[in-house]
């Protein structure tokens, strides 16, 4: 993808953060292309933050603490992620947010921005009446299933390049949740991963994004802090 014409679909906001949202799916390998590119051109000056809305087609992808025993059916095609973390799932249903900022113009905070994250996504979802929260079971965002137990509802994945982040988080909409089963996701096998649709709560692609938008300022807002001293995540996926 040319960067020019990608930064066309661009949308600027007055915070000076670029928005592009995709509806139609678009290939893993493509979209870590970009990143990349993005990552380096942000640094370099020439193009602005962006925080990037899509779905992949169905996909495992591997951080760099990926251990071989947690591949249990390679399916879908694999992708060596370059973040940290072990083995997650991306496909159709599930959103993605790719965040690219500079921290160097923020707090320099990588647990910092990790917490941002997960804040945002958190109160996004309570935003569609669905409480979530950080758990000891590992980084990411946790609800309870329809069976009272606890189970994963959003991962958290980040990389940073010379203060410059990448990668994510993603949340389950209404994906195949039998595509997780191909893998052992972020090497937790005792818990369980749920979605929205599980929990009787239908959310389009269109209205997450709206929701989770609304609440961008007060996420950029969070990123000039230090990370409070009660949070223990760290820039891991999970």
């Amino acid at each position: 993808m040319v960067m020019q014409d990608a930064i066309k679909a661009e949308i600027l906001l007055e915070n000076g953060v670029a928005v592009r949202r995709d509806y139609e799916p678009v290939s893993y390998r493509e979209a870590l292309d970009f990143q990349t590119a993005r990552n380096n051109a942000i640094y370099e000056g020439l193009a602005p933050d962006l925080i990037w809305l899509l779905e992949h087609p169905p996909v495992y992808t591997a951080g760099t603490s990926a251990k071989a025993d947690d591949m249990l059916d390679p399916r879908f095609d694999v992708v060596e992620a370059g973040r940290g973390g072990k083995y997650t799932y991306h496909g159709p249903g599930q959103r993605i947010g790719y965040v690219l900022i500079d921290l160097k113009q923020r707090a320099r905070d990588v647990r910092g921005f990790v917490h941002a994250l997960e804040g945002w996504v958190i109160d996004t979802l309570a935003d569609f009446g669905v409480e979530s929260w950080r758990s000891e079971a590992g980084v990411g965002i946790w609800t309870r299933d329809i069976d009272g137990s606890e189970a994963k509802i959003g991962a958290i994945g980040v990389r940073i390049r010379r203060w410059v982040t990448m990668h994510g988080f993603s949340v389950n909409l209404n994906p195949d949740l039998s595509h997780f089963t191909g893998i052992v996701p972020c090497g937790i096998a005792e818990k369980g991963v749920t979605s929205l649709a599980r929990l009787g709560i239908s959310v389009s692609a269109q209205q997450w994004d709206e929701a989770l938008l609304a609440r961008a300022d007060q996420f950029l807002a969070k990123l000039g802090q230090p990370c409070p001293p009660a949070a223990t995540t760290e820039g891991k996926q999970a």
